[in-house]
């Protein structure tokens, strides 16, 4: 069983938020370049002028969310590493933490490893940053970007996997053409645990495949944000650029894809301006022409 710790200190506020906006980061509500565009800013001051909470959900961990992150953005919350952790913001106090037990690490290991995937396996929060690796002789320029970027932090895994002991999760990167099968494999073997589709951050192409505990997804720890805030689903709006927003698209009861997005999801969703133009603000301003002022305050 997955292992979550819970800050129970964390409590509604008074008045009742009026909703929760929710986006993802790279590729949403960061810009090509990776900075947060004034729209943005504004647009995040203008909801929490409104009594909603801001949060962003992302797959970084909490140290690499926090190497684009400026101290004064106007978020409350980070969701991170695709939901395993929550951080409170200002103060960076994190409220929730999910990992992967020992024996749960071995299983998904020998699977991967089974299966022929490069694969890492990641420290428990606040340092999964921090990984192992094992890798299979091949020619794999993403995986192999990705320890030269983390060489700080990243360590081979030349012994038995049973030392490791807990994880945040486990990624396997495949390169393009093998993403899909890739993908269909690891599904089919394991069915009990999360496993989540990521675009390569750093090639654009490749496909990492992400395994976290069943409770962990963007869209679960969203609901469990909004049921320990007192916000209703109804209330909630998420804007994504990835397969691994799919679950939290679904989830939000308002939701939309950026214009940068893959076209699967434009035919999905309600589709605003890409990342560099003014995506975000666009949602936010959609969103905050739909809601009722003589509701915003109202306790669910």
């Amino acid at each position: 069983m997955a292992i979550i710790l819970e800050d129970p200190s964390l409590a509604c506020e008074r008045p009742a938020p009026a909703g929760l906006f929710i986006t993802d980061l790279d590729g949403t509500l960061l810009n090509a370049d990776r900075k947060l565009p004034d729209s943005a800013l504004l647009a995040l001051h203008r909801l929490g002028g409104r009594g909603i909470v801001r949060a962003v959900a992302t797959g970084r961990s909490l140290f690499s969310f926090n190497t684009v992150a400026a101290a004064d953005w106007p978020v409350d919350f980070v969701i991170f590493a695709t939901g395993a952790g929550v951080v409170q913001r200002p103060g960076g106090r994190i409220v929730r933490r999910a990992s992967l037990e020992a024996a749960e690490v071995c299983t998904i290991f020998d699977a991967l490893c089974g299966l022929g995937l490069d694969v890492m396996v990641q420290r428990p929060i606040p340092e999964s940053h921090v990984f192992g690796h094992r890798a299979h002789g091949r020619t794999n320029p993403d995986f192999e970007r990705r320890l030269a970027l983390y060489s700080r932090y990243a360590f081979p895994l030349d012994g038995d996997i049973k030392g490791f002991g807990p994880a945040t999760q486990l990624v396997a990167i495949a390169p393009p053409a093998e993403g899909p099968r890739a993908l269909a494999a690891v599904r089919a073997e394991l069915p009990g645990f999360s496993v989540i589709q990521t675009t390569s951050p750093l090639d654009g192409r490749s496909m990492w495949i992400e395994v976290f505990p069943a409770q962990v997804s963007k869209s679960l720890t969203a609901a469990w944000l909004a049921a320990k805030l007192k916000i209703a689903r109804e209330r909630t709006v998420s804007v994504g650029n990835d397969y691994n927003d799919l679950d939290l698209l679904g989830w939000s009861a308002t939701r939309f894809v950026v214009a940068n997005a893959p076209r699967e999801l434009r035919a999905r969703f309600p589709t605003v301006a890409s990342n560099n133009d003014g995506g975000v603000a666009e949602a936010a301003d959609r969103w905050l022409a739909e809601v009722k002022p003589e509701r915003e305050r109202e306790i669910e």
